[in-house]
């Protein structure tokens, strides 16, 4: 029998985790409310406004922007991080730390200070705005996430296994290929699937730097400035979908059979 201490505690963590799951439950079941306004009581269910969403070619275009950013960040970010935190490990760990401590700047910064910077940067030297700075930008933050994730997992790897392969005729990049790369790909994929999220979600960095396209941040932000509505909701909802969707596809793809 559980004593007070223990229910009180379920209760806390029940209550907590309402606190924080709500406000998804609400957003999905407003997407799918007939009316206009997102208030109760909700007098039906329909399909409307994924029409609506689905037939805006607004809607399109920062969906293809988004998978193209997302995309290439997560890419470049992912194969440079790697190779940074492997350089780190073989840094004396007092050098290693600076360095660490050096890339992880841009994290600290306020993000709107960030995008300042960057789009003053971008017009002092007279780089026109778009998605390839946005790109560059994303990529300034979210690259000390790889390393710093890649580099914990390396830091704490048995290299015996490495020197064995090459004392078998192994080059130092088919060792790395064929020994490093299946024990840490969980980590590296979870490592690319951070860096993603991040850029997927940012908005005041892509807001200051795309010029006059837009992502879906970004798109939403332009529905949001027209008054709450469904529609927003929807776009939410997707964006939910895609990121559990993936998340959960990358964890079965890569989980580590030994």
């Amino acid at each position: 029998m559980m004593d007070i201490r223990t229910v009180l505690l379920c209760i806390g963590a029940g209550l907590i985790a309402f606190f924080m799951l709500s406000p998804l439950f609400l957003l999905a079941l407003f997407a799918f409310s007939d009316k206009q306004l997102l208030t109760f009581p909700i007098t039906g269910l329909t399909f409307e406004w994924f029409s609506a969403v689905f037939n805006s070619a607004k809607f399109w275009s920062a969906f293809k922007n988004s998978l193209i950013v997302t995309g290439t960040v997560g890419l470049v970010s992912t194969v440079v991080g790697t190779m940074g935190a492997t350089g780190l490990t073989r840094l004396p760990p007092r050098l290693a730390g600076v360095a660490m401590s050096v890339l992880s700047i841009p994290v600290m910064l306020p993000p709107l200070v960030l995008a300042v910077a960057l789009s003053n940067y971008y017009a002092t030297v007279g780089i026109k705005l778009g998605l390839g700075p946005v790109i560059a930008g994303h990529l300034v933050f979210t690259q000390p996430f790889v390393i710093l994730i890649v580099h914990a997992r390396l830091a704490g790897f048995d290299n015996a296994i490495v020197r064995s392969a090459r004392d078998l005729g192994a080059s130092p990049f088919k060792a790395f290929l064929t020994v490093t790369l299946p024990i840490v790909r969980p980590t590296i994929v979870g490592a690319a699937l951070v860096a993603m999220a991040l850029s997927l979600d940012d908005f005041v960095l892509t807001f200051f730097n795309i010029g006059g396209g837009s992502t879906l941040p970004v798109y939403l932000w332009g529905l949001m400035r027209k008054g709450v509505n469904p529609q927003i909701n929807v776009a939410s909802l997707i964006l939910i979908t895609m990121t559990i969707g993936a998340s959960l596809i990358a964890m079965r793809a890569t989980r580590y059979r030994g």
